[in-house]
């Protein structure tokens, strides 16, 4: 599995050392594909470096849950599946809580879901994508995660611009093409 840094992509044995908490970038890019809901995949999706990611970004621009089966990761599997049509059932096959939690939030549980998210920029994150606004992006003390958030809740892609990680700017920008 491979994990978010602001400059580059690291793996789990790099994450272990410098105790870089992966749900900080994996989480709210998980949510984000959820809202590239289109017609046609988005030519922006070419630009994400990370396997897993690339292969989300396509299967919820447009590409179905068939671009799913192409993610190593269970948990990132068993979410996609569930944006992409499979529904909240899915949302049971995901270990990490926290995922689980946003999972369940973005497949008709609701806001109420985000409270079981125990990492406050998440929680956050979760609760402005999930009818709170985009006031409760200035919760998230993560520069590139609350320019995403403020992207996804109404601000635009104007605030792709402000996210300094290439694989999260481009996840951004696929949802606005």
């Amino acid at each position: 599995m491979r994990v978010w840094r602001l400059t580059n992509v690291l793996s789990m044995e790099d994450l272990l050392m410098h105790r870089i908490s992966w749900r900080i970038v994996l989480i709210p890019l998980l949510l984000l594909m959820v809202h590239l809901q289109s017609t046609a995949q988005s030519g922006q999706c070419g630009f994400i470096k990370d396997p897993n990611l690339q292969a989300q970004c396509r299967a919820t621009s447009g590409g179905g849950s068939g671009q799913c089966g192409f993610i190593r990761d269970g948990d990132m599997q068993a979410y996609c599946r569930a944006m992409t049509g499979q529904g909240s059932g899915q949302c049971g096959f995901i270990r990490d809580n926290d995922l689980q939690s946003m999972c369940r939030a973005n497949t008709g549980g609701g806001s109420g879901q985000c409270g079981f998210i125990r990492d406050n920029d998440m929680q956050a994150y979760c609760r402005a994508n999930n009818g709170g606004g985009s006031g409760q992006c200035g919760f998230i003390r993560n520069n590139d995660l609350q320019a995403l958030c403020r992207a996804t809740t109404g601000s635009g892609s104007g605030q792709c611009g402000f996210i300094r990680d290439g694989d999260m700017q481009a996840a951004c920008r696929a949802q606005f093409n």
